[in-house]
């Protein structure tokens, strides 16, 4: 295993509503290898994320060269995900997938700046598989859990901070902080966003 295998920042799982929230971008260090973050509203950093979903849409939205552009879609909303040359594997399977199908993707967030001034954030794969309903299945469970799990310690670190008495001595929490200096999308919300997930997923185990 290479050093930068053993270094590689772990992929997130994360729902398309909180990653589309995730607007705001951070360095740690001034080294110009050093890796870029998304902020997540829900008080972790992630280098990569670890998505599932629908590819229901699929378009070569290059100019000079093929640009694909797909669409994945969870119980949550739509992520966008771009390959071009630069991530020849992944393009083609985006190019060769017939929509709808199941697909699995590893990829970097980025983050882009419209003329209206709002911001997009796409995901650019490292890695796209097709894979089945049960893996689908698992990543929503799984996804749910780590999104719980980064609201509790969130909303554990903001009563500290509410508490006068313990103010002094709370443990920091960093990325906490950040999410509550530059985001105004209330944790509850995305708390809301596990609990549709998992009530679509039962829905569609009764149906199926």
């Amino acid at each position: 295993m290479s050093q930068s295998e053993l270094t590689r920042e772990v992929a997130r799982r994360v729902f398309a509503s909180e990653f589309n929230d995730s607007t705001y971008t951070f360095k740690e260090s001034d080294d110009e290898r050093a890796p870029n973050f998304a902020l997540l509203p829900t008080g972790d950093r992630a280098n990569r994320v670890f998505i599932v979903g629908t590819l229901t849409e699929t378009e070569d939205v290059g100019e000079d060269s093929e640009y694909w552009r797909g669409r994945v879609v969870d119980p949550t909303g739509t992520f966008f995900v771009y390959a071009g040359q630069y991530q020849p594997e992944a393009a083609s399977i985006l190019r060769e997938t017939e929509p709808p199908a199941y697909v699995s993707v590893v990829g970097k967030p980025r983050t882009y700046e419209t003329e209206d001034g709002s911001v997009n954030v796409s995901v650019r794969p490292e890695s796209i598989a097709v894979v089945d309903a049960a893996t689908r299945d698992r990543w929503v469970v799984e996804t749910a859990e780590r999104t719980l799990d980064r609201i509790e310690a969130f909303e554990e670190w903001e009563a500290e901070q509410e508490a006068p008495e313990s103010a002094s001595t709370a443990p920091t929490n960093e990325y906490a902080q950040m999410a509550r200096e530059q985001y105004d999308s209330p944790v509850v919300n995305y708390r809301n966003d596990v609990i549709q997930a998992l009530e679509q997923l039962e829905e569609t185990e009764a149906t199926a």
